[in-house]
């Protein structure tokens, strides 16, 4: 009976260190981007990730995607093949092609999140400057 309540005992230590860890699944970190080619972040002025380390989002990367437009381009300013007083204006309409320039800069600070027990770390946004 003494092996079976050692066991036991075993068990129950294992299921409170689990539900422990388990409080915090992740743990959410400040950072400063320190170098651009390569990636390089200094995380709370305690350590710095490299590129093999992060996970980055759409928000803090350069993509391309798809937008709907809707609108007329400014007038020229000459008289190339516009009207008598000079002014010459597209409409533009459909869906088209753009190129989000929202590749991390050195210096921008970010808010990273660390996988649960794991060598990653999530990129999420940076922190927007108070007005």
């Amino acid at each position: 009976m003494l092996a079976d309540a050692s066991g036991l005992v075993e068990a129950i230590k294992k299921a409170a260190v689990e539900a422990v860890g388990a409080g915090k699944p992740v743990n959410v970190y400040f950072g400063k981007v320190v170098s651009e080619v390569p990636l390089k972040i200094n995380v709370e002025q305690k350590m710095e990730l490299g590129e093999q380390q992060l996970i980055l989002t759409r928000n803090v990367t350069e993509y391309a995607t798809t937008i709907s437009v809707n609108w007329e381009t400014e007038n020229s300013g000459g008289d190339i093949g516009g009207t008598a007083d000079g002014q010459h204006r597209h409409h533009i309409m459909g869906q088209k092609q753009a190129i989000i320039h929202n590749a991390l800069k050195t210096g921008d600070e970010v808010i990273i999140i660390r996988q649960q027990e794991g060598q990653k770390y999530i990129v999420v946004d940076r922190i927007g400057a108070m007005p």
